[in-house]
C-alpha cells in the first residue's frame, strides 16, 4: 500500500508553463494549466509503476500564508499571471472530479499538508511518495520509507540520495535552506553561503545554535573562508533563524481525514464526464482507465 502525495500547485504552474497548446473553456477562460494538472494526475493514477492505492493532491490557495506575515519578502500571488491564478478553484474542483481527496490550504502551505500527511501515516503504508520537486520536502524523508519523486525527471530521492545530493541529512535541510536559500519561496539566505560550504558547515554541527561564532572553532569543516564566513553567520544569525522558522514544515496541520479516506477507487464516470463537458474537453472523458 503507497499514499501518494501531490504537490498540486507546483502540477499547475508546470502544466501552464508547459509548451502543450494554449486552451479555453466555452467561455473563453484560459484552462490550460487546469487541463494539463488533470492529464497529469491521470497519468500518475494508471501508472503501474507507481502503483497509487491513497492518494490526496493539495493546494495554496490562496498562495500567502502566515509566513507572509513573518517576512514580506516570503512568496506571494504578486506579479503571478492573473489567468493561472483564476485557476485554482477551478483545479480544486477537477482533482475532486477525478475521486481524488484535495487539501485546499488558506493558513498553512501546501507543503504542511504533504509534510503533515507524510509524518502521520508513514508508518501505516509500505511507503509515502511526495510527489514535488520543492527542496524543503527533503525535510520528510525517512530511510526508503518517505520519499520524494520528480516526475518530470524520473528521479526518486530517498533518505541516502537526499545526503548524497544535499550533503545533509533531512533534520538539517531547514537550516540548510536557512543559509543556502530558497528561491522558489523568497528566501535570501545568508551572504557568502552556497550549497557546499553551507552543507560542510551542517555536516559538522547539523543545526544553526550548534555553529561556532569564532571560525576558529571551525577546524573540523573542510570550506574556504572559514573566518569571513563564521563572522557573516554570527552578525545574521538572527535572520538565518528567521529564514529557518520558514523553511520549517508543519507536521500539525488539521487535516480531517483519516488514510482511509485517501484511498482512491477510481474515476466517478458521471462527475468526471460533467466536468469535461463544462471545461470543454470531452477527449478527456474517455482518458480514465478504472471507473469508481
Amino acid at each position: 500500500m503507497r499514499l501518494h502525495l501531490v504537490d498540486g500547485t507546483y502540477e499547475l504552474f508546470r502544466a501552464h508553463f508547459s509548451r502543450r497548446p494554449d486552451r479555453r473553456d466555452p467561455d473563453g477562460r484560459d484552462v490550460k494549466a487546469t487541463t494539463g494538472l488533470v492529464e497529469s494526475l491521470l497519468a500518475l493514477l494508471h501508472d503501474e509503476r507507481e502503483a497509487v492505492t491513497h492518494v490526496a493532491v493539495a493546494f495554496d490557495n490562496p498562495i500567502e500564508s502566515w509566513r507572509n506575515e513573518r517576512f514580506p519578502g516570503y512568496k506571494s500571488s504578486d506579479g503571478m499571471d492573473p489567468a493561472l491564478l483564476a485557476q485554482f478553484d477551478r483545479a480544486e474542483e477537477a482533482v475532486r472530479a477525478l475521486g481524488v481527496t484535495m487539501w485546499s490550504m488558506d493558513r498553512h502551505e501546501a507543503d504542511d499538508a504533504l509534510a503533515t500527511a507524510a509524518a502521520r501515516w508513514s508508518d501505516q503504508v509500505d511507503q509515502v511518495r511526495i510527489l514535488t520537486v520543492d527542496k524543503d520536502l527533503g525535510q520528510c524523508l525517512r530511510g526508503e520509507r518517505v520519499v520524494q519523486v520528480d516526475r518530470r525527471r524520473e528521479r526518486v530521492i530517498d533518505e541516502p540520495a537526499l545526503r548524497a545530493l544535499r550533503g545533509v541529512g533531512p533534520a538539517s535541510i531547514p537550516d540548510w535552506l536557512a543559509l543556502v536559500g530558497d528561491t522558489a519561496d523568497g528566501l535570501p539566505g545568508i551572504p557568502g553561503f552556497g550549497e557546499r560550504s553551507a552543507a560542510a558547515v551542517l555536516a559538522v554541527f547539523e543545526h544553526l545554535e550548534a555553529i561556532p561564532t569564532l571560525g576558529l572553532r571551525w577546524q573540523d569543516v573542510d570550506v574556504r573562508g572559514r573566518q569571513r564566513l563564521a563572522a557573516t553567520l554570527a552578525e545574521r544569525f538572527e535572520e538565518a533563524l528567521l529564514y529557518r522558522e520558514l523553511a520549517t514544515l508543519a507536521n500539525d496541520v488539521p487535516l480531517a481525514d483519516k488514510l482511509d479516506d485517501l484511498a482512491w477507487a477510481g474515476v466517478p464516470r458521471e462527475r468526471f464526464t460533467a466536468w469535461c463537458q463544462a471545461i470543454g474537453v470531452e477527449r478527456l472523458a474517455h482518458r480514465p482507465a478504472r471507473w469508481a
